[in-house]
Parts: structure tokens; sequence; C-alpha cells
């Protein structure tokens, strides 16, 4: 991306989650482009993977987010807009697979929107850590609280004070991804920075942006979705430049 918004194959339009695999190629959920593009690492172009046809058979509708399947080589995207979970080949075959459909099932929260530890309000990313933590991004709520398995409260993992731009808030945070250990890494929106918070700490460091919204290279406008490469290079949606921005963290 970073050719200004719209459709071409070397731009994006409002690019919500990324999923990187360990050659350094990037998918990219291009949401108001409904379709999941393929980057690989210093190409100038995107390819189509997924969606982005008319055909009613194919057609995806404001994809936010997308993983890969190792072992099936195929993409599990969520079709925001569809209300559903689809598998799809990455060799962009004319019909995706649904695998999940009005399924509802409750892993953490559910008891009404609000700010109790046994509540979310407004939750749009998750990670899970290979203890089957759940990690949410409490979005209106400026949080990110950790639920373990079977759990019927979270814990505040980063944020939790408050909106606000200070090292100890979240301002509307969204993509989310936690280390081996325990370090919780978020994508603080409308502080247009990315932060780390590690495992009992009361307070984040700014790794990526806090300079403000814009285009720079030190700068993000509301980041949504984050991946890391096997290198340990970050990835960034930064959505409203229109744009998929790496970074190199020490």
């Amino acid at each position: 991306g970073g050719n200004e918004e719209g459709n071409g194959i070397n731009q994006l339009n409002c690019p919500w989650g990324l999923y990187v695999d360990d050659e350094q190629t990037a998918y990219v959920a291009d949401e108001s482009n409904h379709r999941i593009i393929e980057w690989k690492s210093g190409a100038t172009n995107g390819r189509i993977v997924a969606g982005g046809k008319e055909n009613v058979a194919n057609r995806l509708n404001r994809p936010e987010d997308v993983i890969v399947d190792k072992e099936r080589n195929s993409l599990i995207i969520s079709d925001f807009g569809n209300k559903r979970v689809v598998r799809w080949p990455r060799q962009n075959d004319t019909n995706g697979e649904i695998i999940i459909s009005n399924i509802y099932c409750v892993v953490a929260g559910g008891n009404g929107e609000g700010n109790r530890l046994d509540q979310l309000s407004n939750p749009y990313y998750l990670f899970v850590d290979r203890n089957h933590s759940v990690y949410a991004s409490d979005n209106t709520n400026h949080r990110v609280t950790k639920w373990e398995e079977g759990a019927k409260q979270g814990i505040v993992v980063a944020g939790g004070q408050g909106y606000g731009n200070e090292l100890t808030q979240l301002n509307g945070p969204l993509g989310i991804v936690v280390d081996q250990l325990g370090t919780v890494y978020v994508a603080d929106r409308s502080n247009h920075r990315i932060m780390r918070w590690p495992k009992g700490s009361t307070q984040g460091t700014v790794i990526v942006g806090g300079n403000g919204p814009g285009a720079q290279s030190n700068q993000l406008s509301y980041p949504y979705g984050l991946s890391f490469d096997r290198h340990g290079s970050l990835y960034v949606a930064d959505q409203c430049n229109h744009r998929i921005q790496k970074f190199d963290i020490e």
C-alpha cells in the first residue's frame, strides 16, 4: 500500500487485520475493497487471493481479519459483513468454504456490556496463547484483559485507567499480539501508537508512533491489526494511511 486509498493492486482501502507467514509474505484484510490481498516481501504490488469480485458465490463483505492454516495451505477469514468465518485456498479458487456460521460460544464476557472484570465493551480483537488463555482488546473500556481457560472474569494486562495518552492508558485499543513471555503488544488506535506492556507491568512503553496522526515514517494514523514475522519484525495495518508498515523492534 502507501499509494493512497483505492482498489488497484498497489493500493489498500482501510486495511484491518493482517498475518505474516514464515516467508515474510503479508496477507491483508483489505476491508473496504472486500478482499484479501497477498504482498510478498519487497513487492510493489499485491495479489488478490480471496474475494474482490462481485459474484455472489465468492464475494467477501468487509473482511476484518485473516490467518494462514499451514496444514491445509488455506486462509481462514473473518468475513464480518456476512457474519461468518470462511476457509479459502491460497490459490484463490472461485469458492470459499463456510466453516463457522451463526455460532455463539462464550469464552470471555457474556454478562452484558460494562466495565466489571466479568464484562467487556466492544471487544474487537483476540489473541489466544499456548495455554488457551484469551486476550481481548476491550475497546471502549480502553484496556486489554486476559481470560485464562475456564475463568469467570478477566485480568487487566494493559490500560484500564480510562482513556488518555499517558503511559498507563490506552485510547480505543485494537490489534493485540502476546509473546511467549506474556508481553502484550497493542495497537493504541486513537493515540496513533503501538505500545508494549511487559507481564505484570502497570504502564507500557511506546515502541512505534506516538507522534500524532500523520503519514511520515515515524507516524501512524489509526493503527488496527498487528503481526510479527519469524525474525521479530512488527507489521502494522496503518488504516487511515491505507498501508502496512514494517518496524524492526528492539
